[in-house]
Order: structure tokens, then C-alpha cells, then sequence
């Protein structure tokens, strides 16, 4: 699906990279109807490739900040959502969230010269696309780790991904997204640690 919405690119192995991600996300939802409940996370993907892992390992990391956050999470690695129930979890959370705009993370692959971004924008995205996998385009946000190079052997490239890059990434957008929606969740998170 063609996107007329501007898409931000955001190097995730800078050191404030998820506070970048944190505001371009808040810019982009800044002006969202104030009638409309919390955004709910769509995070999909398969802890059986490690390339695709991408989104399952986000959603695990945010639920740890879910209770008494009201943020939403669909799609962690107990409960992954993926090509087979897709359509089903798509159908369930318009029907469930019916005022809350759905934020997509998916794993994608890309450019060597775009090799660790994310990218952040407005709008849907057509998961499996880099596999030639024909899903639904989901989402009224973005978010993509870009976790390999595409090349015509996709399933290949997901599958020889180092599992550290993606959980790295991983980490990176899961923190972006509480900046952006639960910013008093990291705040207590780092006085336990300090």
C-alpha cells in the first residue's frame, strides 16, 4: 500500500535512538482525536525465524509495563500473531478497540545502507511483503526494524539473522513506545535500578 504520509528513519544503534522514536511517535499522534482511547500495539511476527522474531520479542517486552499502564499488546512470544491468525486478531481488535488507533510493529528487510533502522510513519503495512506473502495491510501507524538486506530468498534472510541484532531492536522500539505512550512507566522502571 502506497503511503502519501512522510516515513522517518531512525538509526537504532544510536544511543538515544527509542527517545528519537519516542517523539517522532509522539509528533505523529500528537494531534490524534483526544476522544479516542489508548493506542493498542499490534506486534506481529514468529518466534520460529529468528528474523521475524522482531515483533513477538517487542510485544514480550512491553507486557512487562502493561498492568496498570493501559497499554494494549498484541502479539508476544506465547502469543505471537502471525500469517495464520493475522486476519482474525485484525478483525478481533477492530471490534475490541473500536476508538483506539493501532500502532503495526513488524520486522522488514531493506537496503544494506538502511541495515538497523526503523522506520516510523502513518498509515497501514502489508506484513509478509518481503516474503512475497500476500496478508492484509494493517495498522493506522508504523513501525519496522529493518533486520536484514532484501534479497529474493526473504525466508532465507529472516532465517540467518543473529538473534542479538533483532533483540536489540527489539529493545530500542519497545522503550520508543513507552516514551511516547507510558513515559511514567520508565521513570519507575529506572528508580528500581538505580
Amino acid at each position: 500500500m502506497k503511503n502519501r504520509f512522510p516515513v522517518y528513519y531512525i538509526n537504532s544503534r544510536r544511543p538515544y535512538a527509542s527517545l528519537e522514536l519516542g517523539r517522532q511517535l509522539c509528533s505523529l499522534t500528537r494531534d490524534l482525536d483526544p476522544q479516542k482511547e489508548p493506542p493498542v500495539i499490534l506486534c506481529i511476527g514468529t518466534d520460529r525465524v529468528t528474523g521475524d522474531s522482531l515483533g513477538p520479542l517487542v510485544g514480550t517486552f512491553l507486557s512487562a509495563y502493561e498492568r496498570g499502564n493501559r497499554i494494549q499488546v498484541y502479539g508476544t512470544l506465547d502469543y505471537p500473531v502471525h500469517a495464520l491468525n493475522l486476519e482474525d486478531t485484525w478483525e478481533h481488535l477492530k471490534k475490541r478497540h473500536p476508538r483506539s488507533h493501532i500502532v503495526a510493529v513488524d520486522a522488514s528487510l531493506g537496503t544494506k545502507k538502511h541495515l538497523g533502522y526503523i522506520t516510523l510513519g502513518q498509515g497501514s503495512l502489508k506484513p509478509g511483503a518481503g516474503v512475497q506473502k500476500n496478508l492484509s495491510c494493517v495498522g493506522d501507524f508504523f513501525i519496522t526494524g529493518i533486520i536484514n538486506t532484501s534479497v529474493p530468498e526473504g525466508q532465507t534472510a529472516l532465517q540467518n539473522t543473529r538473534l542479538s541484532s533483532v533483540a536489540d531492536m527489539a529493545c530500542c522500539i519497545a522503550h520508543g513506545l513507552l516514551y511516547a505512550f507510558c513515559p511514567q512507566a520508565l521513570a519507575a522502571a529506572s528508580r528500581l535500578r538505580g
